[in-house]
């Protein structure tokens, strides 16, 4: 398979087409090989206009989707970046090609493990392990926060470690069956936070943003 040719493609049948005019960020996807970041198996599928699974409730998520949710964060050269649920850190390779200075975060084990792995020589990326819905206050305030998937709720404790000025973006679970989530853009400024409505996504959801099932007498 042509990777290059896939990715050339990528960018001028998905991204454009659907608004996404980012200069760096195209740059970006134009460089970063999503093959890379996927078992053998798999790389095939690199460049198709879906969420590819890849186990342990992670998934490299729609090219479409993670290009609209990174241009909506406005993401610049020297940025300060969270990503939360980094899964193969297809997303942490891409901002960081973008100028970003981003912390990886991933659940302790096997996925941080691999992670860390996959990024040894992505300058700029610093993995970390820990609870998804906590954040990493350590490396505190960030410009931007990526959830790299849908959620059912989002943690304040997350928007907490958000700078003045800054965004958290993700995507917003429906809590109906068959309806599409919201991609979401949240502003942290004067001590508040709002939230704008961005575009309509299937993403799947991050098994730590589930809600606790409610107790019903």
């Amino acid at each position: 398979m042509d990777f290059a040719k896939a990715r050339f493609n990528m960018v001028e049948g998905q991204l454009r087409p659907n608004r996404v005019t980012d200069p760096g960020l195209l740059d970006a996807m134009a460089e970063v090989p999503r093959e890379s970041f996927l078992p053998e198996a798999k790389r095939p599928l690199a460049y198709v206009d879906e969420d590819i699974p890849l186990g342990g409730g992670r998934f490299l998520m729609e090219p479409m989707v993670f290009a609209r949710l990174v241009q909506a964060a406005g993401v610049r050269p020297g940025c300060r970046v969270l990503v939360v649920g980094a899964g193969a850190g297809y997303g942490v390779a891409v901002l960081c090609r973008m100028g970003a200075r981003v912390v990886a975060l991933e659940t302790p084990g096997a996925l941080v493990e691999s992670l860390r792995s996959r990024l040894s020589d992505i300058e700029g990326a610093t993995v970390v392990a820990g609870p998804l819905v906590e954040g990493w206050a350590a490396a505190a305030p960030y410009d931007v926060i990526l959830i790299e998937g849908a959620v059912e709720e989002i943690p304040g404790g997350l928007t907490e470690q958000l700078a003045e000025g800054g965004r958290l973006v993700t995507v917003r679970a429906s809590s109906r069956p068959g309806v599409l989530g919201r991609a979401v853009r949240l502003l942290r400024a004067a001590g508040t936070v709002t939230e704008v409505v961005l575009f309509e996504a299937g993403t799947p959801t991050l098994p730590e943003f589930r809600r606790a099932p409610a107790f019903v007498f």
